[in-house]
Formats: structure tokens, sequence, C-alpha cells
């Protein structure tokens, strides 16, 4: 058994596990790609809302920061699709599994972003203030939970050494 073999579990070369990860990754990336599309086109068509006219400053400002990030995720996680069709063929499909991983964390965390950023925005028209700041940080605490936490420690506590 070869260090690499030892190192993987897998019996494979580089292109063959490239061909996984990426198969996996492009798993991934649907789940997300759909939740950040639909929020997305939700956020946009906050602004043609009759309510949107009665928004304080405060709220539109936040409104405009949730799209922003709302469309910087889009483009971090349909980003691994482009990178693919540009560079298929081309023999760099390990280096363009590493920089697709790279683009998809970033717009996951970008998707998080934006998730706070849009709950902030609703819980503070739906509620007029009250416990909006204990509420979203409690969101967001479960979200770092599923999102990182959990991840994290199953890779710690289940990665053979």
């Amino acid at each position: 058994m070869t260090d690499q073999e030892r190192r993987t579990g897998r019996d494979e070369t580089e292109e063959e596990r490239a061909d996984r990860m990426w198969g996996e990754l492009i798993q991934e990336v649907r789940v997300a790609q759909t939740g950040v599309q639909i929020l997305f086109g939700f956020l946009l068509t906050v602004v043609f809302q009759q309510k949107y006219a009665e928004l304080s400053d405060t709220d539109k400002t936040i409104y405009v920061i949730t799209v922003i990030l709302g469309a910087s995720a889009t483009g971090a996680l349909i980003g691994p699709v482009s990178l693919h069709r540009l560079v298929a063929g081309r023999k760099v499909k390990p280096q363009a599994v590493r920089v697709a991983s790279r683009l998809t964390s970033v717009g996951l965390f970008l998707l998080l972003v934006t998730m706070t950023a849009a709950l902030v925005l609703i819980l503070r028209v739906a509620t007029d203030g009250g416990p909006v700041t204990w509420v979203v940080v409690a969101v967001v605490v479960w979200y770092l939970m599923c999102w990182y936490g959990l991840p994290l420690w199953s890779r710690h506590r289940h990665t053979t050494r």
C-alpha cells in the first residue's frame, strides 16, 4: 500500500480522485445553489413591494447590503460550474477541484451572511424591534453548529490517523 492509499483510504489515481471529488462537490453545490437562488430571487422582488417605500433608511440599507451579499453568494456558488466548463478537457481537474472547493466554501459563508442579514431585515419589519438581536444570534449559532461545528467535530472524531 502506498502512502497516498493510506492517506485517502482508496486505491485511486489523482485523476480518479479528482473525478470523484468533482462529482461530490457538484452535488453539494446543487443544494446550496437552489437555496441561494430562491433567496436571491425573493430579495429582488422586495424593492417592488409597496411596503418598501415605508421602510426606514436603516432597513433600506440592510436590504441593499443583503442583496449585494446574495448576489455575491450566487456568483460564488455558480462559479464552480463556469470553472468546470472553461477548463474541461485541459487536464487540470485536480487544480480545478481545489479552486471550485474554495469558491464553494466562500459561497457558503456568503450565504450564511446573506441569510443572517435577511433575517435581521425581516424580523425588524415584522416585529418593530423587540428581541430581534437575540433571535438572530440564536439562529446564527444554529447555522454555525449545523454548517461548521458538527462537520468539524465529525471530521475530528472520525478521521483515521
